[in-house]
């Protein structure tokens, strides 16, 4: 290990990351590797990532998604269907430490990418597929998007509770959740590889994750074989933790204590409720927990939720107000720790982004750029591998390569 390395670019600076990811999990992914450190080579077709288009488009070819999934990289556009596009990367990969992609694994192999084939570019590659699902399963074949693992993996089931029909949660969490996993793979990879010397092929399956993922709190009676009671977990469920009404709109208020729940009934009054719903005991109050958090929501209803933050601060309950999305920039925490930076996109104007929230004492995560805009690196990557202007010139006139220099 070099002990010598400036690492003050993030810790893991003097990485090289290959990405050939695309829409929000992989993007996600490799971005926190960027911020970290990694140098990142994102490959984008000649018409750009899907996600250029999505959401608010600030510019042509460059949305809000796609700012806050793609800084801290490089964009590299070339055709991987044409040879000259292929030799492209056949000369790259042996210069990187790991290959990122979230294709289905029968494309990239017919692309000449598949894991059989780099190895032999690089033998000591970190080669890490983001999956739909396990590739030992039937399954390994299917396309796979949030809404889709939603869906397989319980969270639209568990969701729907309380509803007339089952419902997706509001965000992309299974690609985001995958992403996150996506990073730790990557990275203890990597670490593997730094001891061992030894590269080795990865795979991050989104149904799986996502099923250890909403299983962790909700495995339930499905910890015993054969089942003896229902999987879920009834805090969290139909008539458990919700939103509190207040007199001028809800409170996310969580007693969670002992203490914490005889306190609550004592300041308002209602020590003699408490003590009828078993609140000293954890097992009775959970035994009553529908009955618990009826009675919360009726005593909340009677004062505002400022008069609640404040009797929850003197009690040490956790609460906070509902924040909508509009007004996280304005939350004093957030405020305070400086979560959101202005700065100045060379394509876009002025914008606002969400910093890296992981800090580091020594070697700490930075924006080191926004991102690119299509092929805006190709030129100079290229030209770091021997290729000549002219040859350049030749790759954009034969449609292999988007130099957007």
């Amino acid at each position: 290990m070099n002990t010598s390395m400036d690492l003050s670019n993030g810790p893991l600076t003097g990485i090289r990351i290959l990405d050939l990811t695309s829409v929000v999990l992989g993007p996600l992914a490799t971005q926190i590797l960027g911020d970290y450190g990694a140098q990142v080579i994102k490959v984008e077709s000649l018409e750009g990532d899907l996600m250029r288009s999505n959401g608010v488009n600030l510019s042509p070819s460059m949305s809000s998604i796609y700012l806050s999934i793609n800084r801290n990289k490089q964009s590299l556009a070339i055709d991987l269907k044409t040879e000259a596009g292929k030799e492209i990367l056949r000369q790259l990969i042996p210069r990187v430490d790991a290959v990122v992609h979230n294709m289905r694994l029968s494309a990239i192999a017919k692309l000449g990418f598949g894991y059989d084939e780099v190895v032999k570019l690089h033998p000591q590659i970190v080669y890490c597929a983001a999956t739909g699902f396990d590739q030992d399963g039937p399954d390994r074949d299917r396309p796979a998007f949030d809404d889709i693992i939603q869906a397989a993996c319980g969270l639209a089931s568990v969701n729907s509770l309380g509803k007339s029909r089952p419902d997706y949660i509001s965000t992309l969490v299974a690609d985001k959740t995958t992403g996150m996993a996506l990073v730790n793979a990557v990275l203890a990879a990597l670490l593997a590889k730094e001891r061992s010397g030894q590269g080795q092929y990865v795979e991050v399956p989104m149904l799986e994750t996502m099923v250890a993922f909403t299983l962790v709190e909700h495995m339930g009676g499905l910890t015993r074989n054969p089942a003896t009671q229902n999987a879920g977990y009834s805090r969290v469920l139909s008539g458990g933790r919700q939103p509190s009404p207040t007199q001028d709109g809800y409170i996310a208020m969580l007693p969670y204590t002992n203490h914490h729940w005889e306190s609550f009934f004592r300041d308002a009054g209602q020590e003699a409720l408490g003590k009828e719903l078993g609140v000293t005991n954890r097992v009775t109050r959970n035994a009553n927990i529908q009955g618990l958090y009826a009675a919360l929501h009726t005593i909340t209803a009677t004062k505002t939720t400022a008069e609640w933050i404040e009797i929850c601060d003197r009690l040490d309950i956790p609460a906070t107000p509902i924040y909508a999305l509009e007004a996280l920039p304005s939350h004093p925490q957030l405020q305070a720790v400086q979560l959101f930076t202005d700065d100045v996109h060379p394509d876009v104007g002025a914008i606002r982004y969400v910093r890296p929230p992981v800090k580091f004492s020594k070697t700490p995560a930075k924006v080191r750029h926004q991102a690119r805009r299509l092929g805006q690196d190709t030129e100079s990557i290229l030209t770091d591998l021997g290729y000549s202007q002219k040859q350049i010139d030749s790759l954009v006139n034969q449609r292999a390569i988007v130099n957007g220099k």
